[in-house]
């Protein structure tokens, strides 16, 4: 293939991508209703098995963060509000979870498993 069809095949693929994405959160938004609805966690349909799990996610707030991280080294370690390198700063004592208590929000995140049995 030249440059150009090479190209042309990945605006394609990429234009196909989105819209399959798009399909599957319509999806995904209607299998997480039905579980809702009927107040399950997991189920079986034909040769498919469901979970729906739930998260908490913390989303920290950057001005509250930079504000309880009173040393700028520290900032600097993080330089955003990352969940990961938070975790691991809290993990090696670095910080601790009263300095953190007021920086941010918790998030529950529907998790979804659909499995071929």
């Amino acid at each position: 293939m030249d440059k150009h069809e090479v190209v042309k095949r990945y605006a394609t693929l990429k234009k196909r991508k989105a819209v399959l994405e798009d399909e599957m959160n319509r999806l995904r938004d209607q299998i997480i209703g039905y579980c809702e609805q009927r107040q399950v966690t997991e189920f079986v349909t034909g040769l498919y098995r469901v979970k729906l799990m739930h998260q908490e996610r913390k989303e920290y707030d950057d001005r509250k963060l930079y504000e309880a991280l009173s040393d700028p080294g520290m900032w600097r370690q993080i330089s955003k509000a990352d969940s990961g390198k938070i975790a691991s700063m809290l993990k090696l004592n670095v910080i601790t979870a009263q300095v953190l208590s007021d920086t941010y929000t918790s998030k529950r995140i529907a998790l979804l498993q659909v499995e071929k049995q």
